[in-house]
């Protein structure tokens, strides 16, 4: 059992870019598809899958690199809020990674969005991670 699942998710994409992997595999959940999907939109992986035909879902993903550096496009992937501290902000409090050049990944009444989508929707919610 594990006490927090979209930690162990966020880890095993850091380890597996540090390692240089090309894929990596984590058991799914709706949250963490729904945070698979928008790094892909944002350009921050290359593909993925959902994967259905073991005794459990999981998630294929196929990490991006620099062709001609091997730099990966993802360079720090941490959690914001975690079980024990949930960290929530309002439409005006909305965070900035990077100054805009990264996005946060936020839970909001709408779904599962970035930073920029909540500011343009004027809503806020729970900060479930930033990446850079």
């Amino acid at each position: 059992m594990n006490t927090d699942p979209i930690a162990d998710y966020l880890t095993r994409i850091r380890n597996a870019v540090a390692a240089r992997h090309r894929m990596v595999e984590i058991p799914a959940s709706n949250l963490k598809k729904n945070i698979t999907k928008i790094l892909y939109q944002k350009g921050y992986i290359l593909n993925y899958k959902f994967d259905e035909s073991g005794k459990f879902e999981t998630i294929k993903i196929a990490l991006k690199y620099h062709p001609v550096s091997k730099a990966s496009a993802i360079n720090t992937i941490q959690r914001a809020s975690t079980p024990g501290l949930r960290k929530y902000v309002s439409a005006k409090d909305l965070p900035r990674v990077l100054n805009g050049l990264g996005i946060a990944v936020m839970s909001t009444s709408v779904g599962v969005i970035t930073d920029k989508e909540a500011r343009r929707l004027n809503v806020g919610g729970e900060v479930i991670c930033y990446v850079s």
